[in-house]
């Protein structure tokens, strides 16, 4: 390595001697990359393609000394850091510009044990990797919806997905956590270990520092789930929407049902005359009985006169990987989202409306079915503040070419300012991009201000800043 300039804390630039880095390799398992490296620019490529930055060193780590000796290589040289789990946030906080990027993809480690019904996860596994060791011992943790999303950023922003009604978000299923500090200091957080550290980092994001290996408690499921999706044309989306919303009135907490509205993708089980065409698609889960699962759906199934029907019994890990084809790395990517607390008639017409002006093949509409057992924990027992949101609406514009940037980003903005005046003053942290610094403090509602102090007792010199920030108070 030779000397470097590498970008600090205040945005300037601070001279890094190449004695230094060679220190911090020596010490280091894992690899220091820079930009001569063969490696370098795969590492620093992730999920969203808007995102091209550079950093001017990756510190790829495997195991938690690794991370601590980044952390205080950062520390002691005030460089800016970005953090990668899974490089799946669509803000791209993955990756700076000249800093210092801590690698954790490499720490891949799931250990389950069945007995207990526990899992030890670290931070660079995904969540197909979590799936694939729990569903082996017949267990599973309550995540997303994409299995190639980093269970990392998933967990410290919340997480939810299939079988949040039934267990929880994924945060509420963390029973503690080793987590590395901006002042390079290894500590456990738990209920009764440093359990205001612990509260922060159940919804708190990356603000806290990095967390080397998550303990989960893990729920009987599966292999099987009822699972699949219902296809309808879109001309009848307003009616079947209407009687989704009232159908998931009387829900039972193991049935989750998504709404999902596009243009239809060309999958095997929709007739080829519809691929391309507007569609409003119900995604539902049981995560029980498979014959009250047949049951549990029956009234969803039941709506209008629908395309097509695959809702049957599924392998879960199958269920779980279901949209990935529609998210592979390598695309355009913008989010705007909104809490709700209840899809009123006129969230309905927004949305609706919207559907009919999507600029580009890719772009989507969905509204997430929450609630259940994660909206029956007080707001204030986790950093997470959104309990009685039980609708998470995510206006996804997706596309591959630059030109189609104001288009699509000026869909999404338009729908998210048209269903403002309708929705919760809440926000998912893991869906915001990254254009809204102005509303993180909104996000949080009541839990801002104890995160904010939290921030100062652990990080005041704003470290770890490459996240939706919460500022030291």
């Amino acid at each position: 390595m030779n000397d470097m300039s590498l970008t600090n804390l205040q945005a300037g630039k601070t001279a890094v001697s190449a004695a230094v880095i060679e220190a911090l390799a020596a010490q280091q398992r894992g690899r220091v990359l820079g930009a001569d490296d063969a490696a370098y620019d795969n590492t620093r490529v992730i999920w969203n393609a808007m995102i091209d930055r550079k950093p001017a060193l990756i510190a790829q780590c495997v195991g938690a000394a690794d991370v601590v000796n980044a952390v205080r290589f950062a520390r002691d040289n005030n460089l800016l850091v970005a953090v990668r789990g899974g490089g799946h946030n669509i803000a791209g906080n993955a990756v700076c510009e000249g800093g210092l990027m801590i690698d954790l993809s490499p720490m891949k480690s799931v250990r389950v044990d069945k007995a207990a019904k526990k899992a030890w996860v670290e931070p660079g596994v995904t969540l197909a990797d979590v799936d694939k060791e729990t569903q082996a011992f017949g267990l599973a943790l309550p995540t997303g919806i994409n299995s190639t999303t980093g269970i990392a950023g998933l967990t410290l922003g919340g997480g939810f997905g299939w079988i949040t009604r039934k267990f929880g978000l994924t945060i509420d299923n963390l029973l503690a956590v080793d987590v590395v500090t901006a002042d390079g200091k290894m500590l456990r957080a738990s209920a009764s270990e440093n359990p205001d550290l612990f509260w922060a980092l159940r919804g708190g994001g990356g603000n806290f520092g990095i967390v080397t290996c998550f303990e989960f408690n893990l729920h009987e499921l599966g292999p099987q789930v009822t699972s699949g999706l219902v296809v309808h044309p879109f001309e009848n989306a307003k009616a079947v929407l209407e009687q989704y919303r009232q159908a998931l009135e009387t829900a039972p907490d193991e049935l989750t049902c998504w709404a999902v509205m596009r243009l239809a993708p060309p999958l095997p089980f929709i007739p080829q005359e519809w691929h391309g065409k507007p569609v409003a698609i119900l995604a539902m889960c049981y995560c029980g009985d498979l014959a009250e699962g047949e049951k549990a759906t029956a009234t969803l199934r039941a709506i209008g006169k629908p395309i097509a029907d695959v809702v049957g019994p599924h392998p879960f890990t199958g269920w779980q990987q279901a949209f990935d084809p529609l998210l592979t790395p390598g695309a355009r990517n913008y989010w705007k989202s909104l809490d709700f607390t209840e899809l009123s008639d006129a969230t309905l017409g927004i949305l609706t409306d919207a559907v009919r002006e999507l600029p580009g093949p890719e772009c989507e509409i969905f509204v997430g079915h929450v609630g259940g057992l994660a909206g029956r924990i007080p707001t204030d027992a986790t950093a997470f503040p959104q309990r009685s949101s039980h609708f998470v609406m995510n206006v996804h514009a997706r596309w591959r070419e630059p030109d189609m940037d104001k288009a699509c980003i000026g869909w999404a903005r338009k729908i998210f300012e048209a269903g403002k005046p309708h929705a919760a003053q809440t926000a998912y942290v893991n869906f915001m991009p990254a254009d809204e610094p102005d509303r993180v403090e909104t996000a949080y509602g009541g839990n801002y201000k104890r995160l904010a102090e939290i921030k100062r007792r652990y990080d005041p010199q704003n470290l770890f800043r490459m996240n939706q920030n919460v500022k030291p108070g």
